[in-house]
């Protein structure tokens, strides 16, 4: 049996850049989401513990799948191996959300008032 692809899905959420890996990424049936399954986190049987990890691991802790926003992911790639999941600041980067209508914006279709 091959290697099930790992993936790293970086995505831009509440001012913060973040960098995890999955086992599965696919496009939801929610319209405009993208499906993250299978969260990989480094192992635990280092000395060092980085807190950026240990945050998104807590975060992710209980979660089965994720619906990102399609707006939000920045890139995705398939990679080798995990790497250290990351969470860091967006302010001075050049990343910022693609513009989506706003729903306030649109007016409902059929009967006019």
């Amino acid at each position: 049996m091959a290697n099930e692809p790992i993936y790293r899905i970086t995505f831009f959420n509440q001012g913060q850049v973040y960098e995890i890996y999955a086992r599965h990424v696919f496009q939801s049936d929610l319209w405009g989401f993208l499906e993250v399954e299978e969260f990989i986190f480094g192992e635990r049987s280092q000395m060092i513990v980085d807190p950026a990890e240990e945050k998104l691991k807590n975060e992710f802790a209980e979660v089965k799948r994720s619906f990102i926003p399609m707006q939000s992911i920045i890139r995705i790639d398939e990679v080798e191996k995990e790497g250290a999941s990351k969470i860091t600041e967006a302010s001075g980067n050049n990343v910022s959300p693609f513009p989506f209508p706003s729903m306030a914006n649109s007016k409902p279709s059929g009967d006019s008032l």
